[in-house]
């Protein structure tokens, strides 16, 4: 099941929206409000957006649903064609001979023989106690296949940082602009020194179960921290910029959308990201990477588009009816560089 070359849409008649959560749209700021993005990701200029209702997973795909496409399909992941892949040094399991090298420019990244979604650590490991955490060692290309199979399609980077803000308009992370409000950890990111020593005060080492934590004020679980999650855009350091002066922009979709060489919007930051290197586990944080490439903390969920009929937009989660940013009352009531694959550039 080759994944085609732009993003995969399923139609009307082939969409599957079972379990997804249906969202609002409408206007809402897209990028970074306090100016602590990296400069060669392009998080601002903040501009408007404005989003058509849609629906999106509560949760990344897990090894277990991923499992049951392969089951159903027989696909061949890019790792495992190549045979290969990347794994976070202190978490590999493999024989001595299988590490290959180091990724260069980040030696904490090693290419393992034998990594793949089966075995994310290298062949010793495996996810049969892991079948509710997120599937990892899945490239772009792998994520539109499963999308292909699934009737869904990945977020546009415009749905998923809508999503995973929860209707909180302009904060720092899905809960508010506190890491850690009440001395709670609300997500899972490297605690410690990077990358030598993780004290894992958050509960994880490496990935947790998808519904670890708290969801957000739209139900979503884990948007920021634990894996990196694709969307369907291609990536451009000046994409807002080049859209700023167009505002509001309307459903934007990203450059380069049929250009199979083009790099691939990552965002959420994942476990391995941690302030002193890759302070990417906020809302408006954006990387990078090749649609062929992927990593022991490089997953996905999936987006639909949604009925717009005004007589289903009752059960639109926190709708308001005026094409603004909605703001549930459970959001109102709460406030309690990055794992990129392969050997070029296997996190940053």
């Amino acid at each position: 099941m080759p994944a085609a070359a732009g993003p995969f849409r399923p139609s009307a008649a082939d969409r599957r929206t079972r379990g997804q959560l249906a969202l609002p749209g409408g206007t809402f700021a897209m990028g970074d409000a306090f100016g602590e993005g990296y400069p060669e990701d392009g998080e601002g200029p903040v501009h408007d957006v404005h989003l058509d209702p849609f629906r999106i997973d509560a949760t990344a795909v897990t090894n277990a649903a991923f499992a049951g496409f392969v089951k159903a399909t027989g696909y061949v992941t890019d790792a495992e064609r190549l045979g290969m892949s990347a794994v976070f040094h202190l978490t590999v399991q493999a024989d001595p001979a299988d590490v290959l090298g180091q990724a260069a420019g980040t030696p904490w990244w090693l290419v393992v023989r034998g990594a793949s979604w089966r075995h994310p650590q290298g062949a010793r490991s495996g996810i049969g106690d892991l079948r509710n955490h997120p599937v990892v060692q899945v490239s772009w290309n792998d994520a539109q296949a499963y999308c292909q199979w699934a009737g869904r399609r990945l977020p546009t980077e415009a749905e998923w940082e809508y999503a995973a803000r929860g209707g909180r308009a302009g904060s720092r992370f899905p809960w508010g602009d506190e890491l850690t409000p009440r001395g709670r950890w609300m997500c899972n990111i490297w605690q410690g020194t990077f990358p030598s020593h993780n004290t894992a005060e958050d509960g994880y080492v490496s990935t947790a179960p998808v519904k670890a934590f708290q969801p957000n004020g739209y139900g979503l679980w884990n948007t920021v921290g634990n894996i990196w999650e694709w969307c369907a855009d291609s990536f451009a350091p000046d994409t807002y910029t080049a859209r700023a002066a167009d505002v509001p922009v309307h459903d934007p979709r990203g450059p380069r959308d049929d250009d199979p060489a083009a790099p691939r919007v990552m965002r959420g930051g994942s476990h391995l990201c941690h302030h002193s290197y890759c302070y990417r586990y906020r809302a408006a944080a954006r990387s990078s990477n090749t649609a062929d490439s992927a990593a022991g903390n490089i997953g996905f969920r999936c987006a639909n588009d949604a009925d717009t009929d005004p007589a289903a937009a009752d059960a639109l989660v926190g709708t308001d009816h005026h094409g603004t940013f909605a703001t549930p009352a459970a959001v109102q009531a709460a406030d309690g560089r990055s794992g990129r694959a392969g050997p070029e550039a296997a996190g940053r």
